[in-house]
């Protein structure tokens, strides 16, 4: 028995490993949106659903979650890192060049939605801090299923996928004073409410500005003295160290440990090791919000869609129509297309992952009904789980006023957005990538670069350089980059066993993208371009040649002769590369 005691909620632990491990390679093989999976799968195992059988058949006991004790405490690490994987998306930098939609229209997305549904909840007879809470909560929308959805839409990109992105990064911020105007609610209004109000958004924002400017004093100078050792648990301790201290810090000033795991995200985003921390946390993320949504899948009582069919169908539709007819307005007033401005309301037409955390502190201080809570929790999984619905009628009025719209364009546009599509990726940033970068700068080519020497990624990093820590070699920090649509990946390291790592694995991924690569010699040469480079360049080669075209020019022959001859030597090893059919089948066959 103690030793049941020294670790507990054991039982639920392992039933939850057990259950995420069937559950997400099933959805991911059925396609469907893993939120939803896990919402459902939290209804069905939880306390209001087979949960409520375990007293009559005791064996369900071990199958199910009879009273959700336990789940809520490891739900809160879910809270954590979906705020962290949030802030890392919110990076200053990009909320300051998206900052007309994200400032514009997702503030008036969320003030108009609050006051329209506010108001409604009012005209039915609920009292103002209700309605206004509620209102507020339900103007957000899912940052989790929407981008899931985006991402396995391949939008996340596009217009409106930017759209989409910058209001949901400012309903993301909007969590902030929500909760700040729920505290001030719930130590009484009256006639200094406002004031109040203003006055603690005040010391929060404060508090914010200060944990802010402390974390970026310390954390960037911590991830660049000990990422040069390159040891990967040493990195996920610094990453876990950021979110849970910065988050103790944010608990200390009084405010959520959400929010701090929000700054912290917020605060790596800014620095040059921010694609590595995102496939650091990556496989953790998927399992902790799986954990959160479970949790979340859990609270809702699912007997109440019999007890109040009509109430609920009426909320749902409600917030629906509502929302969807904002986002649209707003959406077309940035000049979207009408078609894809209506498939932005539909896609963010439901109710979002934080109306179940703002619910619960509403709650807890006594500002809200318990059982009315519960039926508005109910409502927003349920606009969530028709949310893969929505956005599939959305997609298809959005394209189908695409194609009209196409039609009547000019063809010459469309080749000029399909030839903008796409940076130069720069792998190895020493000397050769440098110089390379330095040429695709003065030609105005966009390029992104990758270097494992966290110093030089710091120093270039500083002056602007869009240089990060990381190893290209990997693929998944290619993907990350949309490497399938770059023009070119060029290889410039130096280490013939690192380069020749880089081509097998990019080559692998990404079949069709051209690689150039630099190699030591003529061998190196030969061996890479076995492993399916497309142009490789020996620095013995070029050296030898320049040198040699230095030499025939001081004899008396001129440049255009001397340039004739170097040309047909790289030609010449060129046509010896290939021809000696070392290349595997199925690779690029020309230079």
């Amino acid at each position: 028995m103690q030793e049941q005691h020294a670790f507990p909620f054991f039982r639920e632990i392992i039933l939850f490993l057990i259950l995420a491990g069937i559950l997400i390679p099933t959805l991911q093989r059925l396609r469907i949106n893993q939120v939803l999976g896990f919402l459902a799968m939290g209804a069905l195992v939880g306390p209001f659903g087979l949960g409520l059988l375990a007293a009559q058949f005791p064996w369900l006991a071990w199958l199910t979650f009879p009273t959700g004790q336990g789940m809520s405490m490891l739900a809160e690490i879910g809270v954590l890192f979906l705020m962290f994987m949030i802030g890392l998306e919110l990076s200053a930098a990009r909320l300051w060049s998206m900052r007309a939609w994200v400032f514009g229209a997702g503030t008036a997305q969320v003030l108009a939605c609050a006051a329209l549904i506010g108001g409604a909840l009012a005209l039915l007879g609920q009292p103002f801090a209700t309605a206004a809470i509620l209102g507020l909560v339900l103007s957000l929308s899912s940052t989790a299923v929407v981008m899931q959805l985006m991402s396995e839409q391949d939008s996340t990109g596009s217009r409106l996928g930017q759209a989409a992105f910058a209001v949901l990064m400012l309903q993301d911020l909007a969590v902030v004073p929500i909760l700040v105007v729920i505290g001030v609610l719930a130590r009484g209004g009256g006639d200094g409410a406002a004031t109040m109000a203003l006055v603690t958004l005040a010391k929060a924002g404060g508090a914010i500005a200060l944990i802010y400017l402390i974390g970026g004093r310390v954390i960037h100078p911590l991830f660049k003295a000990f990422a040069r050792h390159r040891q990967p648990d040493v990195f996920m301790a610094l990453i876990l160290l950021s979110t849970f201290g910065i988050a103790g810090l944010s608990a200390a000033a009084g405010l959520s440990m959400a929010l701090g795991a929000l700054i912290a995200g917020l605060l790596l985003a800014e620095t040059e090791f921010r694609h590595e921390v995102e496939l650091m946390v990556e496989p953790f993320k998927g399992l902790l919000m799986g954990l959160f949504f479970m949790t979340v899948g859990m609270g809702m009582d699912t007997r109440q869609v019999a007890e109040a069919p009509l109430w609920l169908a009426a909320a749902v539709l409600g917030l629906v129509a509502i929302k969807t007819l904002v986002v649209t307005l707003l959406f077309r007033a940035g000049r979207l297309p009408w078609g894809r401005a209506v498939e932005g309301g539909l896609l963010l037409a439901q109710g979002g992952e934080f109306a179940f955390i703002v619910l619960g502190y509403a709650v807890t201080a006594k500002l809200l009904d318990p059982g009315l809570a519960a039926r508005v929790m109910l409502a927003v999984g349920l606009s969530m789980f028709i949310t893969p619905m929505l956005a599939r009628l959305g997609r298809a009025i959005g394209e189908r006023g695409e194609r009209a719209a196409r039609e009547r364009s000019v063809r010459h546009d469309e080749n000029k957005l399909a030839a903008a599509r796409g940076q130069i990726i720069i792998a190895g940033f020493g000397r050769v990538g440098q110089q390379l970068a330095k040429l695709l700068k003065a030609q105005d080519i966009p390029f992104i670069a990758f270097e494992n020497d966290a110093a030089v990624v710091s120093r270039l990093h500083a002056q602007g350089i869009p240089v990060f820590f990381g190893n290209a070699a990997r693929p998944e920090l290619l993907r990350l980059v949309q490497a399938e649509a770059a023009p070119a990946i060029v290889l410039t390291m130096d280490n013939p066993a690192s380069s020749l790592q880089a081509v097998k694995g990019i080559r692998r991924e990404f079949a069709e993208v051209p690689l150039f690569v630099r190699s030591r010699d003529e061998r190196h040469a030969r061996t890479l371009k076995r492993a399916g480079a497309t142009v490789v360049v020996p620095e013995t080669l070029e050296a030898s040649l320049q040198l040699s075209a230095f030499v025939l020019e001081s004899m008396g022959l001129d440049e255009r002769t001397v340039d004739d001859i170097v040309d047909r030597e790289r030609d010449l090893f060129a046509e010896q590369l290939n021809d000696a059919g070392l290349r595997e089948p199925g690779h690029r066959t020309s230079d």
